[in-house]
């Protein structure tokens, strides 16, 4: 990562840090938002010299800091200004500027094919910093990617949150891509079939041979997939969408069942 000059790093930390390489998925945070402590609530506990990691991002540290401790208040910084920008984008203000950003492709470009890039958003697997990176979410097959840059790759992804691409389109819902498909959602399972659909997903995973735990039903049973959520609760029409999915994924299972028995008398 560029480390830029230190004229211009002791002018202002933030514009430094925004053009550093491989942050470009962040966008500025509003200073009188950073200054509002009451949007910061709760980050004291979870940043190490909180107040002095602050003072460097709003540029009121100490000139005269020494070196080595100036290094440790850097990581911290870059720490603190990702859990508040979390927060920020989620904002009314915060929203806008990602929409320029997501109007640019700043985030790149769906890299499956039937979704003819579309431009992507970032998201997180946890709020929770240092457990996993950011990923890349499409709202046209609504599944997620890995960043093509190693230093995008390298992002934590508690930086953007699980919640912001779903807020995203619920705010900015003509941006929603278009879906092909039925939209009505099939029957629900009956108790059997969802009793052994369980079964099967609990069940250890098995050696590489081909037999009875190894059968391409229970592999795709067992296949995880991506759940959009806001604040932890599934977003109502992609799960209905999903349930739809999931009951024509049955059916195929079940084709699939049939099919292995029939070689296998």
């Amino acid at each position: 990562m560029s480390t830029g000059s230190d004229s211009d790093y002791s002018k202002c930390w933030i514009s430094w840090f925004l053009s550093s390489k491989g942050n470009e998925y962040f966008c500025e945070v509003d200073e009188d938002y950073i200054l509002d402590r009451f949007n910061l609530t709760g980050l004291n506990t979870e940043v190490t010299n909180y107040s002095q990691a602050l003072d460097m991002i709003t540029d009121n540290i100490d000139d005269d800091i020494q070196d080595e401790l100036r290094g440790t208040l850097d990581v911290q910084a870059r720490l603190l200004y990702g859990l508040i920008h979390a927060r920020w984008i989620v904002t009314a203000r915060g929203l806008a500027k990602m929409l320029d950003k997501y109007r640019r492709a700043d985030f790149g470009r769906c890299p499956r094919v039937l979704c003819q890039q579309q431009p992507l958003l970032p998201v997180g697997l946890t709020d929770i910093a240092y457990e996993k990176s950011v990923k890349l979410y499409c709202g046209r097959c609504e599944d997620i990617y890995s960043p093509k840059s190693s230093r995008h790759g390298s992002i934590d992804g508690a930086y953007f949150g699980t919640s912001f691409p779903h807020l995203f389109f619920l705010v900015y819902p003509n941006l929603i891509p278009p879906k092909s498909g039925p939209t009505d959602v099939a029957p629900p399972r009956g108790e059997d079939e969802r009793r052994k659909i369980r079964r099967i997903r609990e069940e250890p995973e098995a050696g590489e041979g081909i037999g009875e735990m190894g059968s391409t039903a229970s592999v795709a049973l067992k296949a995880d997939r991506y759940r959009p959520k806001i604040y932890g609760f599934q977003v109502n029409e992609i799960a209905k969408l999903q349930r739809w999915q999931e009951a024509v994924r049955d059916k195929q299972v079940q084709r699939l069942e049939q099919l292995e028995e029939n070689l296998n008398p």
